[in-house]
């Protein structure tokens, strides 16, 4: 009997370059060669069923508890404003995290297949989807909790810079990023004491918000990278192995969609008790005076980013 081992397949590199460059010109929607987070956005904000219209959403969640009258009162201002108790809009929540994050579980169970370095024409796929019911999940979370209508065209496939750049924040709080929960809480601050949406938008495209945005987005950049080609040059195995790897699971959702709640359940706008911090009226003076709070981005990287439940 032949006892000797079979030498391993040497790796392919310029294969892997190859399917690397396919993976970026996939993702790469803004054209300036790298995988961004916005890139991410616009991509999964098209794929079917990830555009949540507020009115629609809060009428099916609510339409079984709560007569017609409530249900008018909580579109036209905030559930909170409703009368429904924090109890009950947490407990939708929980249920909202629990069925998306069932959606996931069959992606997750995708990314673990079989197929060599041919799969890498379906990771972009895999995580457009992941994203997707993440931004599902945001945008339920943020209405059930006081926050307008995401903008969008009529169809909802595509987002202005201003609302690209509140998902990036609250990207920033399921992640973990320092100074992105003040700042949601801050903009809610805002919204509810009746700042214009000029002012906001500013705020978010160019003024109080945008270093923090830009820190969050470098964050993402550099964690999507990593994330996406984890396994790219350890070692011949299946690329969607790398994105597992990487942290893009089944696992990883709870926890980050959790953090998102627990800030939107104490702020100004779901919260008739919450009490503002020094941080959060810093941020509303900057969006009524029209200035910008510098950050540090060393200071934004998470000190935890430990994914498990």
């Amino acid at each position: 009997m032949n006892n000797k081992k079979a030498k391993a397949k040497p790796v392919d590199k310029n294969a892997i370059i190859k399917a690397k460059d396919a993976v970026i010109k996939a993702l790469d929607q803004n054209g300036n060669g790298t995988i961004d987070i916005e890139d991410i956005i616009v991509l999964a904000i098209k794929a079917p069923g990830v555009h949540i219209t507020r009115a629609n959403f809060l009428k099916k969640e609510l339409f079984k508890n709560y007569p017609q009258e409530v249900i008018d009162k909580a579109i036209e201002t905030t559930p909170a404003q409703a009368g429904i108790p924090s109890n009950e809009i947490d407990k939708i929540a929980d249920e909202i995290i629990k069925f998306e994050r069932n959606c996931v579980s069959g992606i997750s169970a995708a990314l673990g297949a079989p197929g060599g370095w041919a799969m890498a024409a379906t990771i972009p796929a895999d995580i457009v989807q992941y994203y997707g019911y993440t931004l599902r999940a945001t945008q339920k979370l943020l209405y059930l909790y006081g926050f307008p209508e995401i903008d969008s065209d009529e169809e909802g496939l595509q987002l202005d810079s201003q609302t690209v750049n509140q998902i990036i924040l609250c990207l920033g709080v399921m992640n973990g990023v320092a100074g992105a929960n003040n700042a949601i809480k801050g903009m809610a601050k805002a919204l509810a004491v009746g700042v214009e949406k000029k002012l906001l938008n500013t705020a978010l495209t160019k003024g109080t918000f945008y270093p923090l945005v830009k820190a969050i987005a470098k964050w993402f950049g550099v964690k999507m990278t990593k994330t996406i080609f984890a396994g790219f040059f350890k070692k011949a195995i299946p690329i969607v192995g790398g994105v597992v790897g990487g942290g893009i699971t089944f696992f990883s959702f709870k926890p980050c969609c959790f953090r998102l709640k627990n800030v939107l359940q104490d702020t100004v706008l779901s919260n008739p008790n919450h009490k503002s911090s020094a941080k959060e009226d810093e941020f509303v003076t900057g969006i009524i005076k029209g200035t910008v709070i510098d950050v540090d981005y060393d200071e934004t990287i998470p000190a935890d980013e430990d994914n498990d439940e």
